[in-house]
């Protein structure tokens, strides 16, 4: 018999056990302050970036948070819920991030701390001295991100809604408000340390809730075995809307390519968003980024565990519970409803405080990223040459509240769906800045011309290739997902692949026809001796460290 989802009263004992650990964590926010804090947070340098001096404990947990997102805690086993082992590509995409992004990601501490550099933007304006490729850089970083922290209100409305708050309209969106304004209120106040604080007590929660959902739900559900072989039966029975199965527990010969190419490719694109690179610039030396990017798998093996909850939850019959504002089920309270049927209230309560907590603290850094990108490269860039630090520090308050509210309004406005559809958009948008980005880290021999071709191409090809997506399930007919049958791969007309039922990322795709672009472009640019404007950095910037001499001090302008 399948378990139903939680009635529409309020559950009280969760409810309370929340409210209390999110008062915490409020009053943590506002504290952080006054944690490790200069005379003044009035630079970016200190409100941006936290003094860029945090070590490796702070780091880990600073950027284990931010990566690993409340939306990643209830979407991923949700994935595996509804389609089987195509969800575990979150897995091996975390396994191969940090060893590919290892070398790259010293060298953009390197070159940023040695230059003053903020933000991905002010790196490429300073390689390639082009206004114009940083802009295009700055804005792709801020539409990618918008809507992933809309996806962060996604994963706390999925936990309030278990907890009985699933009105319609405004009121029912009144707690995830409240909950925002107050985020707003203390990073406005307290900048990157905030969300670095908050970490501590977000992902020791997770780690403990995780911990004994894996082993106390399948010994109450009858074994690892058992739960698999239910679940690989629920699976494989006919989706009523489409006729096939709705999933496997196994790769098929249609979508192991998109699995490794959408592994491959979220590798490649994660630490290209302006928050993963926050967390490395707020870093205090390169030895700090070495261990974390050794330490921070043991995150994967959280999310594994996560992951299989997805079949748990299938096991134990759980039903999604329906938005009581668009009348469709809402897969993502998969997992807080599994927690609120098996758990006791008290420890439900504990969970959902831990998914909840887990949204702030990736939205707060996301905001000042986004928030870090507007001031340097559009504000100070276009709008006000000679703005201050502390000019600079003011308006990068103001655009993280603007951005916050922003993806309210997403949440408010839109089918929540949507916002997951646009942050799909956003991760083939963010890969497209790869070659500008990490690429320039080693070499100059790309055409800034050719960058900026490139990066065209990607987009509009990329999102070309998701509008003409659709996703049978829901009916809808274009944006419907990331898996591009290759039978439907258009160059011009030309489809290489007629017929193909195999699948690919198509964000994987458009950075390959990227590549190509920048180079082709960056050949003829250098046969016509076209200008590829000033390097203001050295070799040796791509290589100081925290003690090293002549260094320039933090803050500095």
């Amino acid at each position: 018999m399948a378990a139903q989802a939680p009635g529409g009263g309020l559950q009280w004992v969760e409810l309370s056990v929340f409210i209390v650990l999110f008062g915490v964590v409020t009053v943590l926010g506002f504290v952080a302050a006054r944690w490790k804090a200069s005379a003044s947070l009035d630079h970016l340098d200190e409100w941006g970036l936290g003094g860029r001096k945090f070590g490796s404990w702070i780091t880990w947990f600073l950027v284990g948070g931010d990566l690993y997102t409340a939306y990643t805690f209830v979407a991923v086993p949700a994935l595996v819920f509804g389609a089987g082992a195509l969800g575990f590509y979150a897995l091996p995409y975390t396994v191969i991030l940090y060893p590919i992004v290892f070398l790259p990601a010293l060298r953009m501490w390197s070159v940023s701390r040695s230059r003053g550099y903020v933000t991905p933007a002010d790196f490429v304006r300073g390689r390639f001295g082009s206004p114009t490729l940083a802009l295009l850089i700055a804005i792709t970083g801020i539409v990618a991100t918008m809507p992933y922290i809309a996806l962060q209100l996604v994963g706390l409305e999925a936990v309030l809604r278990t907890m009985g708050l699933n009105g319609s309209g405004i009121v029912g969106h009144l707690p995830l408000l409240v909950a925002f304004l107050i985020l707003a209120l203390y990073t406005y106040q307290s900048g990157l340390r905030a969300p670095a604080l908050i970490a501590f007590v977000k992902d020791g929660l997770i780690y403990v809730v995780i911990l004994v959902a894996v082993f106390y739900l399948p010994a109450k559900l009858g074994g690892w075995s058992h739960i698999i072989d239910v679940s690989a039966a629920k699976l494989s029975q006919p989706n009523p809307k489409t006729g096939k199965p709705s999933g496997s527990i196994v790769l098929t010969a249609t979508n192991q390519l998109q699995y490794i190419t959408l592994a491959l490719g979220s590798a490649l694109a994660l630490f290209l968003y302006p928050h993963s690179l926050t967390g490395v610039l707020a870093s205090r030396g390169r030895k700090v980024i070495k261990r974390n990017m050794m330490a921070l798998p043991a995150y994967s093996f959280l999310l594994g565990l996560l992951a299989l909850l997805g079949y748990v939850a299938i096991a134990a019959g759980v039903k999604p519970i329906t938005n009581a504002a668009t009348g469709n089920a809402d897969s993502n309270t998969v997992v807080p409803v599994l927690f609120d049927l098996n758990f006791p209230s008290w420890f439900a309560g504990i969970a959902f405080a831990a998914i909840g907590i887990g949204a702030l603290v990736p939205a707060a850094i996301m905001s000042i990223a986004a928030a870090n990108l507007w001031t340097r490269n559009i504000y100070k860039e276009y709008l006000k040459r000679d703005a201050t630090p502390a000019q600079e520090a003011k308006q990068a308050k103001l655009a993280s509240l603007v951005v916050k509210f922003g993806a309210v309004a997403f949440i408010l406005f839109i089918d929540p769906q949507f916002s997951i559809d646009l942050q799909l958009i956003g991760g083939v948008l963010i890969l497209q800045t790869l070659p500008a980005v990490a690429i320039s880290l080693y070499t100059r021999w790309f055409h800034r011309w050719g960058l900026v071709a490139g990066w065209a191409v990607g987009m509009v090809w990329g999102v070309l290739m998701l509008y003409g997506i659709p996703n049978p399930n829901t009916g809808k007919a274009h944006f419907g997902g990331s898996a591009l049958p290759l039978g439907k791969l258009s160059i011009f007309g030309w489809h290489p692949f007629p017929g193909s039922l195999v699948q690919i990322y198509p964000g994987f795709v458009a950075l390959v026809g990227n590549l190509v672009v920048a180079v082709v472009v960056t050949v003829i640019a250098r046969r016509f001796k076209v200008f590829n404007g000033t390097d203001d950095t050295e070799l040796s910037d791509y290589h100081v460290d925290e003690h090293d001499e002549g260094l320039r001090p933090i803050g500095a302008h």
